[in-house]
């Protein structure tokens, strides 16, 4: 189900989302969802060069599989 939400922008933010979302055809509503939910979805997730960059890193490597054997032993604490 759509929900409806109120946000307050200065005229210079405004105008710039509004010709974003002409140029891409969609209205306003639209393009600062797909806008917010890209942007979330690039925070989520590591990209192919630090993913790279962590598997080159033996140590690293060894130390993730140790606690991945620790936590399905149920072994250690858990801390969050």
């Amino acid at each position: 189900m759509s929900k409806t939400i109120t946000i307050r922008l200065d005229e210079k933010a405004y105008q710039k989302i509004a010709d974003y979302s002409r140029a891409e055809n969609r209205p306003i509503s639209n393009f600062i969802e797909t806008a917010t939910l890209r942007f979330m979805k690039e925070l989520e997730f590591t990209d192919d060069t630090e993913v790279a960059e962590i598997l080159s890193n033996e140590s690293f490597v060894r130390r993730l599989k140790e606690g991945s054997r620790d936590a399905k032993k149920k072994r250690g604490k858990f801390v969050y």
